[in-house]
């Protein structure tokens, strides 16, 4: 159901002109400042790499700021890290903010471009294999490199819904380029989904018709 307001606004006389509709702001949680200043420049090898995003996810986790999972951006051959993100959909009500999006929107807002490949080459490293949204961003985003954790049937097993991917995505990703890498730091990654589901986390799937 539509919000009352904006339905009421909708249908009245003039409406297009006056309707006000509220902003959709990306805001990472304040313990995230904290953390950043504690994360080396850069961080040369892969699993370095999926530590940065599993520790995100826990610390998402721990703190109650959103669901377990962390997504970390970076510059494939050196490593420097350019932008990151948490899962924010219960604390922000907004189911877009997967962590994977959320990474790739503030990383794309800072290099001022809609397409990282006109800027380098660039890695998304996740905690969780990506889910049917996130499968699609990430072949827009211009990410030349994804590196997973967890795998699509570790986040259903504590509840998730992952959407409908095809079965052979990884080659669909690498038929546009795209290298994957799998189960890297697999078991941590999948203790912080553990962790979630023994908090009693919200399993934010959506209502069914």
């Amino acid at each position: 159901m539509g919000h009352p307001d904006l339905a009421a606004e909708a249908h009245s006389p003039g409406a297009l002109s006056r309707m006000t509709i509220p902003d959709v702001i990306l805001r990472l949680p304040d313990w995230v400042a904290a953390f950043m200043a504690d994360q080396p420049q850069t961080c040369p090898g892969i699993e370095q790499r999926m530590e940065m995003a599993v520790a995100l996810a826990r610390k998402n986790v721990e703190r109650g700021t959103g669901g377990p999972f962390g997504a970390v951006v970076f510059e494939r051959d050196t490593g420097r890290w350019i932008g990151l993100g948490v899962n924010l959909v219960t604390r922000l009500n907004c189911s877009l903010f997967h962590a994977e999006m959320v990474a790739l929107a503030l990383t794309q807002a800072r290099l001022g471009t809609f397409d990282l490949a006109a800027h380098g080459r660039y890695q998304l490293v996740s905690s969780c294999e990506p889910c049917a949204m996130c499968l699609g961003a990430i072949g827009w985003a211009g990410v030349c490199s994804v590196v997973c954790g967890a795998r699509d049937e570790d986040a259903r097993a504590v509840g998730f819904d992952e959407g409908d991917k095809p079965a052979g995505w990884p080659a669909a990703l690498k038929r546009r380029g795209i290298d994957i890498v799998q189960d890297v730091l697999r078991d941590r990654a999948v203790e912080v989904l553990g962790l979630y589901a023994a908090r009693g986390g919200p399993i934010y799937n959506p209502r069914r018709p």
